[in-house]
């Protein structure tokens, strides 16, 4: 089912609390902020708090600030992944019931030298099938998948056209849960935006590859398919994609603390909507009403880069 344009648009940034927001994480805010304001609709904002381990105390709070800071103001509360774990429940027994799951043994490593294709840019594993029909009797159970039928998963990007990818040359079955009981990233986000009633997602092509695993998975849940649109990336000098560490805008660290307008302005010029001159100096709610009266997705540009200031 795709996204019905007559209803009011709903979009969301859903970081995660395992770092500082940094530059390549504020044109996403920004871009999908612009998307869902410049139509008169709701922007949400969800803290993906599923991987605790790796989750750094105070970032959460410091990732709402920092927003603030910006100007980008979220409607309600904002919503986290580890509340969600019942309706997770629901879905993946929803998929057992409909006998689509198994269980898998293999390890990363086991699937990796298995692998005849090469690794795709978002570092998911070919999977070729091995549990498909039953484990080993000595494995231990270190993922559940869903089957993946041989079909091509096709949706349109709102900047990139019409993408196609077949997901059982491209990733294979897709994990759904691990192991030791904890949801996959593929399964919760769906759920996620279901139970918030995202119907518009916006964020970066290093997540375009992951969309039509979303979309199988929506479809097998009777869940409606939100439209999307992936932005370019903000990349270092040598082209390479920003890491957790690199060009940090954090409220707390305070790199850009009194001149966040400035931040706010590259930003926009980096997504092609190009701010006049009268905006320098100007506050960063200011140039957000500005951008929202003005915002055109065919101005983004095709390839991302640095961010020029």
């Amino acid at each position: 089912m795709i996204q019905n344009t007559s209803e009011t648009i709903t979009g969301r940034f859903a970081p995660s609390p395992t770092g500082a927001l940094h530059s390549g994480s504020l044109v996403a805010a920004v871009g999908s902020w612009l998307m869902a304001r410049s139509c008169g609709g709701r922007w949400l904002l969800r803290l993906d708090d599923l991987d605790a381990p790796r989750q750094i105390p105070g970032m959460a709070d410091d990732i709402l600030q920092t927003l603030e800071d910006f100007g980008l103001v979220w409607d309600g509360k904002p919503s986290r992944q580890s509340c969600h774990g019942e309706a997770y429940e629901l879905a993946f027994r929803q998929l057992q019931q409909q006998g689509l799951l198994f269980p898998c043994g293999c390890s990363r490593r086991e699937i990796a030298q298995a692998a005849s294709a090469p690794h795709p840019d978002d570092d998911c594993l070919p999977y070729s099938g091995t549990c498909r029909s039953g484990m080993n009797q000595h494995a231990t159970i270190r993922s559940w998948r869903v089957r993946v039928r041989e079909e091509e998963i096709c949706f349109n990007d709102l900047r990139r056209g019409r993408i196609c990818q077949d997901l059982s040359r491209y990733c294979g079955d897709i994990v759904v849960r691990r192991g030791d009981g904890e949801f996959a990233y593929q399964l919760a986000v769906v759920v996620d935006d279901q139970l918030t009633g995202v119907n518009q997602v916006v964020r970066g092509d290093d997540l375009l590859g992951s969309t039509p695993r979303q979309i199988y998975l929506q479809r097998l849940l009777g869940f409606p398919q939100p439209g999307y649109c992936h932005l370019p990336l903000v990349t270092d000098p040598s082209g390479n994609k920003l890491s957790k560490r690199d060009n940090l805008v954090s409220h707390h660290l305070g790199n850009w603390r009194g001149r966040e307008n400035e931040l706010l302005l590259a930003v926009l010029r980096f997504l092609g909507q190009l701010p006049p001159h009268e905006l320098t100096g100007a506050s960063c709610e200011e140039i957000l009403d500005w951008a929202t009266g003005i915002f055109d997705v065919k101005r983004i540009p095709t390839v991302g880069g640095c961010l020029q200031m």
